[in-house]
């Protein structure tokens, strides 16, 4: 594969209080007239709320619209979700659509936790989603009890295989502490209940900490995996790898650097890959975990 970098598409700087601290982990939905990217808005204080940019699907520097105020606001107090959410993954299903999101609380003795929560909406506008429970669908399990973030379902017949970043500890940096996770893969005859394990299916390189974000979709028989994984030095770099059954992954090229200066010279992270009738996108964030906003490279070369 070889993409060209196309830039910034939705910039912070100018953007309603509840946004001015970023727009993370973009997560795009394909829709008739429009590509709807579902944020993670965070404020000065760093606190994400989920709202949603529209971008046309054939040049997504042209943005539609930008949500007014969060479809999906903060958990309640004492929740899972208390202290920010994050879109990671959105599925159709029976008219309806179902939003994946990490949920954010503060530890003690460690910086923070995240697990996955599950909320749907019912209408047509998808401007308001409503939780379908107040817990995690997928909570603290061996060798996952400080991380379990889903970031791909795809429902295959009646089973939806699930491709997740999960971990259980830090460790400590120069300056902080860094967590420490990997990607598995787990299977489920449901969408919001799924088995306590799953299989490690891209373990952490040597030399980094983490490896995380895979996001999958299905082509053509072979399944693709766009993720990111960092160290201390470079918090995040992206990378692809195919599969034949998901499961067992080979690393290919993905023809995406580090740019020489600008808002994705020091870091790009959080993949997210869409087709369109005539052209494909990947969707990520650069420096500082998408302080500055979102961008986006083309897919030129298969």
């Amino acid at each position: 594969m070889r993409f060209s970098k196309r830039g910034l598409v939705f910039k912070t700087n100018n953007a309603p209080e509840w946004m001015q601290g970023g727009a993370i982990v973009p997560t795009p939905l394909v829709l008739a007239d429009r590509i709807r990217i579902f944020l993670g808005f965070r404020d000065y204080t760093g606190k994400s709320r989920i709202g949603f940019c529209d971008v046309d699907k054939e040049n997504p520097h042209k943005i539609l619209g930008v949500s007014e105020e969060p479809v999906l606001d903060i958990g309640k107090p004492g929740m899972f979700d208390e202290n920010g959410v994050v879109p990671t993954c959105v599925l159709q299903e029976g008219g309806k659509v179902f939003l994946y999101y990490a949920g954010y609380s503060l530890g003690y003795n460690v910086r923070f936790q995240v697990f996955t929560g599950l909320a749907v909406c019912e209408d047509s506008s998808l401007e308001r989603f409503a939780r379908i429970q107040e817990y995690p669908v997928t909570d603290r399990a061996g060798s996952a009890e400080l991380f379990r973030v889903i970031h791909s379902v795809l429902k295959v017949d009646t089973t939806y295989k699930v491709w997740y970043g999960a971990g259980n500890r830090f460790l400590q940096g120069r300056r902080k502490t860094l967590p420490v996770y990997d990607v598995r893969y787990m299977e489920s005859n449901s969408k919001s209940s799924f088995p306590s394990s799953g299989k490690i299916v891209i373990d952490i390189p040597k030399g980094c900490h983490r490896v995380g974000r895979p996001y999958v979709v299905h082509e053509s028989g072979l399944y693709k995996m766009f993720y990111g994984y960092g160290s201390e030095a470079v918090p995040y770099q992206l990378a692809y790898a195919e599969s034949l059954d998901g499961i067992c992954w080979t690393q290919k090229e993905i023809g995406l650097e580090l740019s020489d200066s600008g808002w994705d010279s020091q870091m790009m992270a959080y993949p997210a890959f869409v087709r369109t009738k005539n052209k494909a996108f990947l969707f990520y964030n650069g420096n500082d975990y998408g302080k500055e906003g979102f961008g986006y490279a083309e897919l030129v070369e298969e």
